[in-house]
């Protein structure tokens, strides 16, 4: 080989060298500009909050059986709030879905959930919704219907629910309503504080009625009084 021929040789061999740099780094960019775009766009963590439990205890139950026993049903709410993300009020007729802002559970059973607990701390029982009923303890069903759970930002949490409850041992029933609206401050902190108090506020209704006809069921047990009509709704 002439040395002309290996000049040839060797510059061919650099541009090839080269050209094959170029393809890979030309090859490497994609990948390195999908895995850039993915950073960019993937989505912000989810909050989740709940309705149910951190209320505190005023006090332990003892380890005497109950004087009352209560069933809380299964809660029917609106279909526009039958998911775990949030649904906020900006206008008397647009509702926003937060996506990143959720629920633990799905609406109803959180309702479900805190209202059952707020009821055993009141009446210092438990709940035996699913669960065998020890015989001679009279049992309290409670039925809750939301018909509104609205949530609006640094103005109001709003719920509107029909209610009833009913003595098992004697069919007798009490049916309400309760509209309870509780300011807010902006935050989602507040939107479910205020959901929270709108729901003690209720439990107290709701109390305060199986209160009311356990009172009168023992009082026509012992024959002290005539049979009674159903126990009126609690003013709130």
């Amino acid at each position: 080989m002439n040395r002309h021929a290996s000049r040839r040789t060797v510059s061919g061999v650099r541009r090839s060298l080269a050209a094959l740099a170029t393809f890979v780094a030309w090859a490497a960019w994609p990948g390195l500009a999908g895995v850039a775009g993915l950073s960019a766009c993937s989505s912000p963590p989810s909050g989740f909050y709940t309705l149910a439990g951190g209320m505190p205890l005023s006090k332990s139950r003892g380890t005497a059986p109950p004087a009352l026993l209560i069933d809380v049903a299964a809660v029917d709410v609106p279909a526009q709030i039958a998911r775990t993300a949030f649904v906020v009020h900006t206008g008397a007729n647009r509702v926003n879905v937060l996506e990143q802002t959720r629920w633990a559970s799905l609406p109803a059973d959180e309702i479900r959930q805190a209202l059952s607990q707020e009821l055993a701390q009141r009446l210092d029982t438990f709940d035996v919704a699913r669960s065998p009923r020890p015989a001679g303890v009279p049992v309290y069903r409670v039925t809750v219907n939301v018909q509104r759970f609205e949530s609006w930002p640094g103005s109001h949490a709003l719920i509107d629910a029909v209610w009833s409850v009913r003595a098992l041992a004697s069919q007798t029933v009490v049916t309400c309503r309760s509209v309870v609206s509780e300011p807010v401050s902006a935050g989602n902190n507040a939107l479910v504080a205020g959901h929270r108090q709108a729901l003690q506020q209720i439990s107290a209704n709701l109390a305060e009625a199986i209160r009311t006809l356990d009172a009168e069921a023992k009082a026509q047990a012992r024959r002290l009084a005539p049979a009674q009509s159903p126990a009126l709704c609690p003013t709130t």
